[in-house]
């Protein structure tokens, strides 16, 4: 899978700013995405198993999502077609209108 991570802190030097990693049984990485970035991932295989651990309890009333495919964020996802979107995906809000950070 792809696993990307922006940075909403407008504080930040790299608000914004995104950064993608592969994440596969081969090469056992995990990454770490701390408090104020948005997190997205696309699988690019067949199926996968994915595990989150958080830092706290998950509240779906205060889930917000950012556009994907937001031309001012320019993420490199690496897809040849467009994905399979949950609802709350396909409801993402562009950068400027997204709901940032200190």
């Amino acid at each position: 899978m792809f696993d990307v991570a922006v940075d909403l802190r407008r504080s930040s030097p790299y608000f914004g700013k995104w950064v993608g990693i592969e994440l596969s049984a081969e090469n056992k990485r995990q990454v770490w995405i701390p408090p104020g970035f948005a997190h997205g991932f696309v699988v690019t295989t067949q199926s996968a198993d994915f595990l989150y651990k958080t830092t706290d309890y998950w509240f779906p009333e205060f889930e917000r999502s950012l556009l994907w495919s937001d031309p001012a964020l320019g993420i490199a996802w690496p897809i040849t077609e467009l994905p399979h979107l949950a609802p709350k995906d396909e409801a993402g809000r562009p950068l400027i209108e997204a709901d940032t950070f200190a």
